[in-house]
């Protein structure tokens, strides 16, 4: 059992955890959700279309200006507050690498702290301890903060990956972060080229077989545009394709700017496998 803010999620109950960015510089919205406003009606859409958990980030992945924690806490900390009072039963998890933005938030009523760095800040996950909030421990293959990978060689991806992220969960476990709310995420793209996140998609049963509940973070990322040779905004399929794969190989949590598509895509692969009854059913009945 899954267990996030109040909310708990069968083994087999496929989430999806929607992008809010709040940053003028994000690399899919282009800043679209950085005021209030068009990021609360982003909320407000994003749960109506099935959304069970809503990711804020105050600082976008890749190179770019410098954002201080101040800063990134101005942008998200509020928010978060704002977000709570509006949708009291909706999970709130917050992309940050460092514990003081990691603690502002969790005072205002973050349930989730997604971690994307690979635990390069140690007490984030004191925080989260502190707090009884999840965690999403990550494989960012040793990358700093907002860098891109270069050359980046592996032995065994897929080995690197088990052994950084169950690594970092019984470590969040021992300080004191509920077992049930720790969650290990391959992190494609982070620390890693394409063939590497094909990789790492492939072999997923291998996180899955480790118990540890597994989010994926795919939305219309360089891997898959890399593999179709599309550009950003022309990523969704390719992205879909490689989401429908991940839930048939048991991934239960999906960062995705597309909430509608993903869900349908996430219902469909759960009604194939069985755990899901079709939404009507009268073909072959008249």
């Amino acid at each position: 059992m899954l267990r996030l803010g109040r909310r708990e999620f069968a083994p087999h109950e496929r989430v999806i955890m929607a992008i809010v960015n709040r940053t003028p510089d994000s690399f899919y919205d282009r800043g679209a959700t950085f005021h209030d406003e068009p990021a609360l009606a982003r909320v407000e859409r994003a749960v109506a279309e099935g959304a069970a958990i809503i990711d804020i980030g105050g600082v976008k992945a890749g190179p770019g200006e410098e954002v201080t924690a101040e800063e990134e806490a101005r942008r998200t900390v509020g928010f978060v507050a704002e977000v709570r009072r509006r949708f009291p039963d909706v999970v709130i998890s917050v992309d940050t690498w460092r514990h003081e933005v990691a603690e502002a938030v969790c005072e205002a009523g973050a349930d989730v702290l997604n971690d994307a760095w690979g635990g390069v800040d140690p007490r984030l996950a004191e925080v989260a301890a502190r707090y009884g909030a999840g965690l999403v421990c990550t494989h960012a293959g040793g990358a700093r903060p907002r860098t891109r990978p270069h050359r980046v060689t592996y032995d065994d991806v897929m080995a690197d990956i088990l052994d950084v992220t169950v690594g970092l969960a019984e470590r969040a476990v021992a300080l004191g972060v509920p077992r049930e709310s720790v969650m290990i995420d391959p992190g494609h793209d982070f620390g890693k080229n394409t063939r590497h996140s094909l990789e790492a998609t492939r072999r997923l049963g291998e996180m899955v077989d480790t118990g540890w509940p597994v989010l994926v973070s795919l939305s219309n990322k360089d891997f898959v545009g890399e593999t179709l040779d599309r550009p950003v905004k022309e990523r969704v399929v390719g992205t879909l394709a490689t989401t429908a794969v991940s839930a048939w190989l048991g991934a239960q949590v999906y960062r995705v700017h597309e909430v509608a598509e993903t869900r349908q895509v996430l219902d469909m692969v759960s009604a194939i496998a069985g755990e899901r009854e079709p939404a009507v059913a009268r073909r072959g009945l008249a």
